[in-house]
This record gives structure tokens, C-alpha cells and sequence, in this order.
């Protein structure tokens, strides 16, 4: 068995705290009727080149790289889908060969599945802390894990559920399910991902759906050859961002690429720290995908890195990363980007 190190130089102890509070949103606007292109993904999905989601129980440090030890994922069944589908998890127990060991494996990850009225629309659902009624809607599944060796690298699967137990959101396009990851207790990492199926056996993508998270917890590779993405959707009525990392331990560069910025550099958090860089959107940002990329250091390598981003709008309000980026990876326009002078 496979043991995963430690990140270097972190202090743990029980008197360890989250370094930053976030206040709750108004309710996000979306753009009427978004259009997702292709099929479903896994979360996290083949664009994104991100290994793993992480969850730790209770009892660690913020410092390892979980601000809350909770995540909630959001998945989008389109309207025109009447088969059943299956939400399927990958590894869930804590214990085997891709979770972080933190002294010895004693930690429980509980995954429950939500539907029905409030499960998406409800405004503590849409929150980076769990916390008031983020557990909105019809629980249609749950199962607690911990150190079991049967689910040790092999799905779990979630279902079936009829696509109408989710919550219709029509200025999504489709009924919306939405599962959260939840550490009961102990300190290790869970590192999981998930799959949006119409089998219960394989990962058969739905067409048409798509993956979502208003906060992503997320594992980076050691090797700093790996570039990590992630995809924020800017609608229309956006004007301004503020787009916040946790625990990045300073590793190498986060920069924003969009429609009409080749590469901006965004503030990086040391560890067990909250960086926020804030900016205005630029019209032809609107109705796109930003692109934020993740880039390690190549001296020294730290190992087991993991980090925590949010991105806000004018009005507070948490902003969706959508797994795959709606209209595509953003690609640098040159006749945007150059702008003259006044």
C-alpha cells in the first residue's frame, strides 16, 4: 500500500483555525436557458487536469488544505433526459492507496445525495461554508465510509434516480441534483472524484449535462510539468470578481487567461492563509468562461499540495466553476486583448 507524505513544514495541532470567515450571497443570476456543449464529464474533468477532490475529517489542520472539510458538487440533468441516471464516486473510503495519511487512518467521509425544492436554488446551498440550510432539498441517498478496503480505488454508485428528483432549474436548462462530501471525523484526506452515469456499472455519460461547484477543493499533481485549470462562468450582469485561494503554500503562479487577457497574475496564499485579488470584468468577458490556471514550482516540489478557491461577483454572490467550461476553454483574441490608448 501506497502511503502519501505529508506536505512539508506544516504545524498541526487542534488549536489550528480557518484564517478567514465569508458572509452569506444574495441569490446568483444566471443567464437564461445556458447552453451546454457535449457530453458530461467526470469532476474533475479531462480540461481541468486535475487528479483528485479532497476532503478532510474534522480533526485536521486547515493547513493541509481544507478550509471547512465539507464540498458540494452540483450536477445538471438536462430537461430532455427522461433514463434514469447514476452519480457514481470514485474511491470513497479513506484508507487506500490516493488518500493523505494523516498519522494513522481514522477518518469517516459521509457523501449524501439531494433533490426536490431548494436543493440548488436555496441560497445556503450556493455558499463556500456548510452551513444554515446547506443540506436543502430531498435527501434521495447517503453512505458514510471509512477505512474499507472494498472500495479502495472502485466506484460506488449513487442510484438510479429519476432526472425529475432534482430541482428544475429552468435558467439552467434541466433538473439539478446536488451531492455533498462531508468529513464526520478524523484528520486524513479523502481524495475522491465523481461521475454523472446512465449505468450503474461504467461511466456512460449523460449528453448534455454537466458538473458545477461554487467552491472548489481540489488535489494538484507533484510533478510541476502538470498545468491545473479551472473554468468560472462570467454571465452578463457581472461588473466586478473577487477570486480567493487558501493554502496555495506559495507554490509557482495562478494566472488568468480569458477571451481578452493573455495572462494576469493573481495573489497567491502562503499556507494556512486567504489571498484575494478583486477586478473589474471587461465586456468581452461577459457570457464566457474565465480560464484560472495553476502553476507549480519547480524547486523545491512540494508534494501533496492542496488548495481552496472561490470566486465572488458585485453583489457577494458565489459564482459557479463548471467542470466543463461553457462555450469551450477560453482562447486569448489578440484584436480584443490589444486595446489603445485614450
Amino acid at each position: 500500500m501506497l502511503l502519501l507524505k505529508k506536505k512539508p513544514e506544516k504545524q498541526h495541532g487542534p488549536d489550528c483555525l480557518s484564517t478567514m470567515k465569508k458572509t452569506a450571497p444574495l441569490i446568483i443570476c444566471f443567464l437564461l436557458f445556458i447552453s451546454f456543449r457535449g457530453f458530461s464529464q467526470p469532476a474533475p474533468a479531462p480540461d481541468e487536469n486535475i487528479p483528485f477532490l479532497v476532503t478532510f475529517g474534522p480533526g485536521a489542520c486547515p493547513s493541509w488544505g481544507d478550509d471547512d472539510y465539507s464540498q458540494t458538487f452540483f450536477f445538471m440533468v438536462p430537461a430532455s433526459q427522461t433514463q434514469p441516471v447514476y452519480i457514481r464516486v470514485f474511491d470513497p473510503g479513506v484508507g487506500g492507496e490516493h488518500d493523505e495519511l494523516n498519522g494513522f487512518w481514522n477518518t469517516k467521509t459521509n457523501f449524501s445525495v439531494y433533490g426536490g425544492k431548494g436543493a440548488h436554488s436555496d441560497p445556503d446551498a450556493r455558499e463556500v461554508d456548510p452551513a444554515g440550510n446547506y443540506r436543502s432539498g430531498n435527501l434521495l441517498a447517503s453512505r458514510t465510509f471509512g477505512n474499507e478496503p472494498e472500495w479502495d480505488n472502485k466506484w460506488y454508485t449513487f442510484g438510479p434516480f429519476s432526472p425529475t428528483e432534482g430541482e428544475l432549474q429552468e435558467h439552467l436548462g434541466g433538473y439539478v441534483f446536488k451531492i455533498i462530501a462531508e468529513g464526520l471525523e478524523g484528520n486524513d484526506g479523502n481524495l475522491y472524484k465523481y461521475f454523472l452515469s446512465t449505468d450503474p456499472e461504467q461511466n456512460t455519460p449523460v449528453e448534455g449535462a454537466n458538473a458545477f461547484s461554487y467552491e472548489y477543493t481540489f488535489r494538484l499533481w507533484d510533478d510541476p510539468k502538470q498545468v491545473s485549470s479551472i473554468y468560472p462562468y462570467i454571465d452578463e450582469h457581472t461588473v466586478s470578481v473577487k477570486i480567493a485561494n487558501f493554502d496555495w503554500d506559495d507554490d509557482g503562479l495562478i494566472i488568468l487567461r480569458s477571451v481578452a487577457r493573455q495572462g494576469q497574475l493573481l495573489g497567491v496564499s502562503g499556507d494556512n492563509e486567504w489571498k484575494e485579488d478583486e477586478f473589474a470584468i471587461l465586456p468581452e468577458e461577459k457570457n464566457t468562461s474565465l480560464h484560472i490556471e495553476f502553476r507549480k514550482q519547480e524547486s523545491p516540489v512540494i508534494r501533496n499540495n492542496n488548495v481552496v478557491v472561490n470566486i465572488r461577483n458585485q453583489y457577494d454572490e458565489t459564482m459557479p466553476f463548471y467542470v466543463i467550461p461553457i462555450g469551450g476553454v477560453p482562447q486569448y483574441n489578440y484584436s480584443i486583448g490589444v486595446r489603445p490608448r485614450n
